[in-house]
């Protein structure tokens, strides 16, 4: 058989047709995605790692992927903003991301022949000056449910967003390194 991404993000599944065709996709029940302590980078790394440890012996894939995604708060680079859980959180975090730059982390494991590998990168985003008007049209799309930062670079926010450092794919959920291994 060939990949599985243990996970239920469509952007994510997208980015692995395009490049591999067919994937296997099916997320871990009750993993604990609770941040814990430390920078962001480790973060990401932990709780893609605990993504792994649930992924059950003898699957059967050629290949299983894991990811996770956090935005780095502009003001603290120790601190991930999260996933809004309601149209008040979403519009918090885009007023705060509002004319900043910020870091996009993402933390990949790959599991080969039963190993794994793990790879954690960032990429440096920008965003413009948003308007009210422009926020609240992006609350009302929806765009920011399930999203770390309450946006989604390939979404609406491509308008009004820019990648200033790093790979897009990494804002998008994979660490690009993670990628280039099963190329």
């Amino acid at each position: 058989m060939g990949i599985w991404l243990a996970s239920a993000s469509e952007r994510r599944a997208q980015i692995l047709r395009d490049r591999y065709g067919t994937v296997h996709i099916e997320s871990l029940p009750d993993v604990d995605e609770t941040p814990p302590t430390g920078s962001v980078s480790s973060q990401v790394l932990a709780i893609c790692r605990r993504k792994a440890e649930a992924v059950p012996a003898g699957h059967g894939y050629q290949a299983v992927i894991v990811a996770d995604t956090m935005v780095g708060d502009p003001d603290d680079a120790n601190a991930a903003m999260g996933k809004a859980e309601n149209e008040s959180e979403a519009l918090s975090m885009l007023k705060r991301l509002s004319g900043r730059r910020h870091q996009v982390w993402s933390a990949t494991g790959v599991q080969i022949c039963g190993d794994w590998t793990f790879f954690v990168e960032f990429a440096v985003v920008e965003i413009d000056d948003l308007s009210v008007d422009v926020i609240g049209d992006l609350i009302k799309s929806g765009s920011w449910i399930g999203k770390a930062g309450s946006y989604d670079l390939a979404g609406q926010m491509s308008k009004y967003a820019k990648l200033i450092d790093g790979d897009e794919v990494t804002v998008l959920g994979f660490a690009s390194s993670a990628l280039r291994l099963l190329d």
